[in-house]
């Protein structure tokens, strides 16, 4: 069956998340788009059709939220070990790496927990690594994918020298003083800049990098996703395989305003004045991406109040927004005036504060339906939790990230215990008005797959039962409402909700089948839940083997 055929699936239990008509048994499809949903749909006698035997049909998955081609790129190309390695196994991975590259290759991956930086930031460490490698450079990104350690040949590439003027953000070994590797926010642009000249990937392997990227997604269901950092390299290859019909998602892009992480160019002005050329029908380049702050663990994520103290920062370090008022307020005006939303990274609640304050006067000024997100948005201040739902700004959460884990650990070590555990107040956002939709940030998460982060949402427990305990667990929400955070929600949020999201009449012909009716199954098992097929616009993109 492909995306011309019209056809139809009978016999199933089909969850549409259409409150209008939440539940049917068929569906019938034509040139990719769903034409009629119910108890047996009158175009199902006269069509070919497969009869499903109960199986359980849902919305596919989407996933607000996340970095597909860099994932893809991860997996295809780079070094990968878990971010729950100790210093110990990441040396030997980094040495067995090196082992099969030739002398003058990078070796570049990831990801190491945050709660290593300490151990990380010491010079007979950077010492280990630096013979590990091998005389090769060597950049390794945190699980954040905010933060680098790099070896001594790297920082030498990037004309990084110990005796040189360096940034706060390039940290240096407390008893010595000598740089140590670690780079913090945009400290380590200038490696990730050093590596692209020396190894930059083809125009081939970028697009093989998206492919894989997307495969993997659609492997979990998701039919439609918001790449969250886009880069002109990944604008050009989501064009050329939709062009030869080889891009099974909608895909929305998030065009950089300013990097602080990646090492990607162009950004800002020059990419965002060439997104247009890469629309196609399922690639949608329409938001910008503003980092407005950087990550608790590392105490760069912006506060209202002071972090632990610790003997860098003293007693009353906060952090601070990137970006300061007149100039978010420039980029955000910006965008708005070509037509374009924004994803506003946040992860302290000074930073959210700041973006909502902006997104008021834009509202003022007549930008009404501009659609604005707050990404990540773990911490919000009391007072500021109804004003998403009054502005019309969409919460996109990672629920993947803040379940009880190595993320959560390395944040409780930096922020009082009451502030830590108040973490991501869902229940609250939901109640007061906010749409709330569902990210997986892949590959700052292990996987992207949608019911880990639906028990998540739901426990608010680690779904695979490593690590103990529940995070704020009165922030719960129920089932039916984690399951549209990751369909209905997600899509309104990026633009789509006409198009995908959820089973209707005339909307696109993205639907999953599983293993299991998730609505009869335990809660504590969601996250086992299998994906059998995955359907993108009428046609089979996946089956399970």
């Amino acid at each position: 069956m492909s995306g011309g055929a019209s056809f139809a699936l009978t016999g199933a239990r089909v969850y549409t998340g259409d409150p209008r008509r939440p539940w049917a048994r068929s569906l019938a499809v034509e040139d990719g788009v769903l034409t009629d949903l119910g108890e047996e749909p009158e175009t199902a006698r006269t069509r070919a059709g497969v009869d499903l035997d109960g199986a359980f049909v849902m919305p596919g998955f989407v996933d607000v939220h996340n970095h597909h081609a860099v994932a893809g790129r991860a997996e295809l190309f780079e070094l990968t070990f878990p971010p729950e390695a100790g210093v110990d196994e990441i040396l030997a991975a980094v040495s067995a790496r090196a082992a099969e590259l030739p002398g003058d290759a990078w070796i570049t991956g990831g990801s190491w927990g945050s709660g290593l930086l300490d151990l990380l930031n010491r010079s007979e460490t950077l010492a280990r690594l630096d013979a590990a490698s091998a005389g090769r450079p060597v950049a390794l990104s945190d699980d954040s994918h905010h933060n680098r350690w790099v070896n001594s040949a790297a920082m030498a590439a990037a004309g990084l020298e110990s005796d040189s003027e360096q940034p706060d953000t390039a940290l240096r070994d407390p008893v010595n003083g000598t740089l140590t590797g670690v780079l913090l926010e945009s400290a380590g642009l200038a490696v990730m800049a050093a590596h692209e000249r020396a190894a930059p990937l083809t125009a081939a392997q970028h697009e093989a990098c998206s492919a894989h990227g997307v495969a993997r997604l659609n492997r979990f269901g998701i039919t439609a996703f918001q790449d969250a950092a886009t880069s002109l390299r990944a604008l050009e290859a989501l064009h050329a395989l939709d062009e030869r019909d080889e891009l099974h998602a909608w895909v929305v892009a998030s065009m950089p305003v300013s990097d602080e992480t990646f090492g990607t160019s162009p950004v800002g002005a020059e990419l965002i004045a060439r997104g247009e050329e890469f629309r196609t029908r399922h690639h949608r380049p329409d938001f910008v991406k503003v980092f407005l702050d950087g990550v608790p663990p590392a105490r760069t994520g912006a506060f209202l109040e002071p972090y632990l103290p610790d003997a860098v920062h003293g007693a009353h370090h906060r952090g601070e927004t990137i970006l300061g008022p007149a100039e978010l307020y420039s980029a955000l005006s910006h965008a708005a005036e070509r037509n374009l939303g924004a994803k506003v990274h946040c992860t302290g609640d000074a930073s959210v504060r700041l973006a909502l304050d902006t997104v008021a006067r834009l509202r003022r000024e007549g930008f009404a339906d501009t659609p604005f997100q707050i990404a990540h948005g773990q911490f919000v201040a009391e007072d500021d939790i109804p004003r998403l739902g009054d502005l019309g700004v969409s919460a996109d959460i990672s629920p993947f990230l803040w379940y009880p884990g190595v993320i959560p650990d390395a944040i409780a070590s930096v922020l009082p215990a009451e502030r830590a555990r108040r973490m991501q107040p869902n229940r609250s956002l939901i109640d007061s008005g906010a749409l709330v939709a569902g990210g997986s940030d892949w590959p700052v998460s292990a996987s992207p797959n949608p019911w880990l982060g639906i028990q998540g949402l739901v426990t608010r427990a680690d779904p695979t039962g490593t690590v103990p305990g529940a995070l704020w667990p009165e922030q719960a929400i129920t089932l039916p409402e984690a399951i549209a955070v990751f369909t209905a929600n997600a899509a309104a949020a990026m633009g789509l909700g006409a198009v995908t999201g959820t089973l209707a009449p005339g909307r696109s012909a993205d639907f999953v089948v599983l293993d299991r009716d998730p609505f009869a199954a335990p809660i504590d098992t969601l996250a086992d839940t299998r994906v059998l097929q995955t359907w993108f616009a009428g046609r089979c993109v996946f089956e399970a083997e």
